[in-house]
């Protein structure tokens, strides 16, 4: 990971915020997750209406631009905002004295790790490093600053962090269901050791299969929802779409998380807090986020120690055999 001081480092399940900060002011750099991870922080999007219509090759398009008159075209809300739990890193308290208190909200353990890159004036030194794993839905005091001497105090740092437990290791009972309906057949469009967009530790097992928009999605193994995003409709090859990708976490029992990505515009089924069980329908595939086309995201991802890594899995094949997936196999579900 490198540590800046001027952008915000994101990732899958996993982010770094870097954070300038002094007596007289904080100077906080938001962030969200990255290509196929949800905002953990309240955001919001435009009230204006969203137009639905046929391009010419008769795929459905979404988009804010309102069509030509010639162009059939549906009109739909966008709801106004969505919310997910917070994960933050806050300064607290006066000029002379202050703390760094952590909270998650999230349904999982988090942790966390605060870098002070540059200290003048306080009781912390430079380059000291401050770590700490969560509960979750808790807070926890990271560190206590005060200031020393008559100069004024000031405190550069970053600070990051991981979904999971760092002590988690994957466990599954059994082979993980296909996420589609039982008995359809799609190909495998990205599968390690293929990486062409692939390239991060958080996404070198990951799966791409090639699902049309809006086939229905299905958990491939039970768990606890704990976040998910539902209100982007625009999906392309750009970099700016690259935190705009709908999805669904949810947390096993070995404290793995299964993350179903680049999901239809409010197709969602689940709520953070909801237990799935395996099979169960929780949202369409779609085309969302940086993508350049309509397809499904599946990872397993665990925290190994302040990094997010995705973990090999495989899929539950006929007379209960199981089956590694590769790319473009055409795999069916059972």
């Amino acid at each position: 990971m490198t540590w800046r001081t001027e952008s915000a480092e994101v990732g899958v399940l996993s982010y770094l915020i870097e954070t300038r900060a002094s007596v007289r002011k904080l100077r906080r750099i938001s962030m969200v997750f990255g290509l196929l991870g949800g905002w953990l922080l309240l955001s919001s999007v435009s009230a204006a209406p969203l137009y639905k219509y046929r391009d010419p090759e008769g795929n459905w398009i979404y988009t804010d631009q309102k069509p030509d008159s010639a162009t059939p075209v549906e009109t739909l809300a966008v709801k106004s905002e969505s919310k997910a739990p917070r994960i933050s890193v806050d300064k607290i308290g006066s000029a002379e004295e202050w703390i760094l208190r952590a909270t998650n909200e999230c349904l999982c353990v988090v942790e966390y790790e605060v870098r002070v890159l540059d200290a003048h004036n306080v009781n912390v030194p430079n380059g000291g490093v401050y770590h700490a794993i969560l509960q979750p839905q808790s807070q926890q005091q990271l560190i206590q600053l005060s200031q020393m001497g008559v100069d004024s105090p000031l405190v550069h740092y970053t600070w990051k962090a991981i979904l999971g437990d760092p002590g988690a290791r994957h466990r599954p009972t059994e082979p993980y269901r296909t996420p589609f309906a039982i008995g359809a057949t799609y190909r495998i469009s990205q599968a390690y050791p293929t990486r062409f967009t692939h390239t991060a530790p958080d996404s070198q097992y990951a799966i791409d299969f090639a699902l049309p928009d809006e086939t229905p999605i299905y958990a491939a193994r039970e768990g606890t929802v704990i976040n998910v995003r539902h209100d982007y409709y625009r999906g392309a090859a750009a970099p700016v779409l690259m935190d705009q990708a709908n999805m669904v976490e949810i947390l096993h029992d070995d404290g793995t998380i299964g993350l179903y990505a680049h999901l239809h515009w409010e197709s969602v089924r689940v709520t953070p807090g909801q237990h799935v069980h395996r099979g169960e329908y929780i949202a369409d595939s779609g085309n969302t986020g940086f993508t350049t086309g309509a397809h499904l995201h599946f990872a397993v991802i665990r925290n190994a120690g302040l990094q997010a890594v995705s973990v090999p899995i495989q899929f539950a094949g006929p007379g209960g055999t199981a089956i590694s997936p590769q790319q473009n196999m055409m795999i069916t579900a059972y």
